[in-house]
């Protein structure tokens, strides 16, 4: 499974809220991505150009996630090696021949395979969640649960997250991306409350 918000920042400002940055490549493959908005739309026109050669052969055959994965570490390497980098940090998931696939591919071209996987901010905050409830049994139920906590937890924590959100995931029977929904939030801790450093009104937690 993959989750993203929906906000496109500019600099600091919350430009764009209805963002998906989640998109299917094929039947097997679920890619997301941080960073630049407008590299990872030239990541997915690369994408549909290389499905629709698949299409043109018209031999059954399609690119599974490892095969997509390997072709984005490609692309990224290149534009680094001519100093002219994809902004993204790009989150590659699916499923194929009755094994699920996870792997990450950042601007520079290096990748990595892996149980759970974070960008971004997600990195500092979601991922040691994830590490610590994740499992090899969780069920969709469970795993979608984790998710929204850790989509939660960044909507509390980082000032350029949003509280609306998109869940995929990749399973024996294809790809599927959610429409997208608002997280409940609770804003009663006391932490968010008073705050607990001595000053009066000085922002402190």
């Amino acid at each position: 499974m993959l989750a993203a918000d929906t906000l496109a920042s500019y600099g600091s400002l919350a430009m764009f809220k209805d963002v998906t940055r989640i998109a299917r490549t094929g039947s097997y493959t679920l890619v997301g991505a941080s960073g630049e908005l407008s590299d990872y739309h030239a990541l997915l026109d690369k994408l549909k150009g290389l499905a629709q050669a698949n299409a043109n052969c018209d031999d059954g055959f399609e690119h599974g996630p490892a095969e997509i994965y390997s072709y984005l570490r490609a692309v990224l390497y290149q534009r680094r090696n001519k100093f002219d980098p994809l902004w993204n940090s790009l989150v590659v998931g699916g499923f194929k021949d009755g094994a699920p696939f996870l792997g990450s591919v950042d601007l520079r071209g290096t990748a990595y395979e892996d149980d759970v996987i974070a960008t971004g901010y997600g990195s500092h905050l979601a991922l040691p969640i994830m590490r610590a409830k994740w499992t090899p049994d969780l069920d969709e139920g469970e795993a979608r649960a984790l998710l929204e906590d850790c989509l939660r937890v960044l909507f509390y924590r980082d000032c350029r997250a949003l509280d609306t959100v998109v869940l995929s995931k990749a399973t024996a029977t294809g790809t599927l991306v959610s429409d997208p929904y608002k997280l409940e939030t609770d804003w009663t801790s006391a932490s968010f409350v008073a705050p607990k450093a001595g000053g009066d009104g000085d922002g402190g937690w």
